[in-house]
C-alpha cells in the first residue's frame, strides 16, 4: 500500500480559510476537511482553492440531507473546478433531530436514501460530462429535467470523488457500494474498525464488484500528544470531553457494546440532558481513553499512528485540540511522509 496520507481540519469561517489551507500546504499536510458546523464549508473550500495549488480539499463532512442531490452536485461541480480537481466531497447524514429540527428536511430510511442520494448525483454529472439524457428516477429523489441554460458542461478535471462517513454497518455496506471512500467516525476504536467496519465495507464493495483498493479510507482520529505537560493534560481533557460526547448519542451505542461498555451510553446521555458536560468527561477512564485515542511524545506520533492503523487507513486526520496550533506538527507530518511504503 502507498504511504498513509496526513491531514488536518479546521472548523474555521471563510475570513481565514485561504492563509490556514496554505500554511497547512507549506506544513507538508496532504489534505484539508472542513467541517460543516457553524459556517458552510464550500465557502471557505472555495478561498482556500484559490491560495494552494497541491493540498487536497475536502467537506468534512458536508450533510447531505440538508440539500437535494441537484444542489449538492453543482457545489460539489464548482468546487472541483476551482481547485482543479483536488476535491473530495465528505458527505455524512447527520442524526434525525437535526435533519428535521435544524433543516426542515425530511428524514428516512438514511441508509437507503443516502444510497439514492450519491447515485442521482452521479447521473447528474453523467449528464453533464457525457452529455446523456437526465433521467433519473428513485425512491426518494426524481431528477428528469436539464435543459442547456442550467447545465455547466463537462467538468475539465472530471467528477469529485464522493467519500461517505459512516458508523454503523448499513451506512458503511452503501459507502463501498456507491462511494469512493469512507470517512470514518472519530468515534471508534481499532477493534471496532477491524470487526465491524471492514467487513461492513467488503459487503458493499462486494456489492459493486469492486475491492479495497478501489476506496480510499480517512479516519480524523483522537491523538492525545503535548510539548509540556500543561499541554498534555488540556489535550488529555479535551480529547476525553469529545469522546463523552460522542459517547452519550445512542446511534454510537455500538462501538461501547464491542467493548462491554454499553452502560456508559445511557450514564452519559443523562448527563448531557442535564448540561453536567465536565462530569461527563470524568468518566472517560484511562482505559477508555487509550483505547480510542494513540496516546503518547510528539516525536512518536507517526510510527503510533501506524503501528495501529497502517494496514487499514489511507489517510489519517489528528484530532489533538490543544496542539492545534503547534509547531511540531510540522516535524509530525514530515514523520508520517518518512515512514514510506506501508506493510
Amino acid at each position: 500500500m502507498d504511504a498513509m496520507k496526513v491531514d488536518t481540519g479546521s472548523l474555521f469561517d471563510a475570513s481565514g480559510a485561504g492563509s490556514f489551507a496554505r500554511e497547512a500546504e507549506q506544513a507538508g499536510y496532504d489534505g484539508l476537511w472542513v467541517a460543516e458546523t457553524g459556517h458552510d464549508p464550500f465557502v471557505a473550500l472555495a478561498l482556500a482553492a484559490a491560495q494552494t495549488d497541491r493540498i487536497e480539499l475536502g467537506t468534512g463532512i458536508a450533510v447531505a440531507f440538508a440539500r437535494n442531490p441537484m444542489s449538492m452536485a453543482m457545489l460539489a461541480n464548482d468546487l472541483q473546478i476551482y481547485s482543479k480537481g483536488r476535491f473530495l466531497l465528505g458527505l455524512g447524514s447527520q442524526i434525525k433531530p437535526h435533519i428535521e429540527k435544524r433543516f426542515s428536511m425530511t428524514w428516512s430510511h438514511p441508509a437507503a436514501r443516502m444510497r439514492e442520494y450519491i447515485l442521482a448525483m452521479r447521473a447528474i454529472w453523467e449528464a453533464w460530462n457525457e452529455r446523456t439524457p437526465l433521467a433519473f428516477r428513485g425512491d426518494f429523489y426524481t431528477h428528469t429535467l436539464m435543459s442547456p441554460f442550467f447545465d455547466p458542461g463537462p467538468n475539465p478535471h472530471g467528477t469529485p470523488k464522493v467519500l461517505l462517513a459512516a458508523v454503523g454497518s448499513r451506512m458503511t455496506e452503501v459507502a463501498g457500494e456507491v462511494a469512493d471512500g469512507l470517512i470514518v467516525h472519530g468515534f471508534t476504536t481499532e477493534r471496532y474498525l477491524r470487526e465491524v467496519t471492514l467487513p461492513a465495507l467488503e459487503r458493499g464493495l462486494a456489492l459493486s464488484g469492486r475491492t479495497r483498493s478501489d476506496v480510499q479510507i480517512s479516519l480524523p482520529g483522537f491523538v492525545v500528544t503535548g510539548e509540556t505537560p500543561e499541554q498534555v493534560q488540556a489535550t488529555t481533557d479535551a480529547v476525553k470531553a469529545q469522546i463523552a460526547f460522542y459517547g452519550s448519542t445512542p446511534a454510537y451505542k455500538v462501538v461501547l457494546d464491542l467493548h462491554g461498555w454499553g452502560d456508559l451510553q445511557a450514564e452519559l446521555n443523562s448527563l448531557s440532558k442535564r448540561g453536567e458536560w465536565v462530569e461527563m468527561g470524568r468518566l472517560i477512564d484511562d482505559e477508555i481513553l487509550h483505547t480510542f485515542a494513540v496516546v503518547c511524545e510528539p516525536g512518536e506520533v507517526p510510527a503510533r499512528v501506524v503501528e495501529r492503523f497502517g494496514d487499514i487507513v489511507d489517510r489519517f486526520t489528528a484530532y489533538t485540540p490543544a496542539m492545534a496550533d503547534s509547531k511540531s506538527w510540522k516535524a509530525i507530518v514530515a514523520g508520517f511522509h518518512a515512514l514510506g511504503e506501508r506493510p
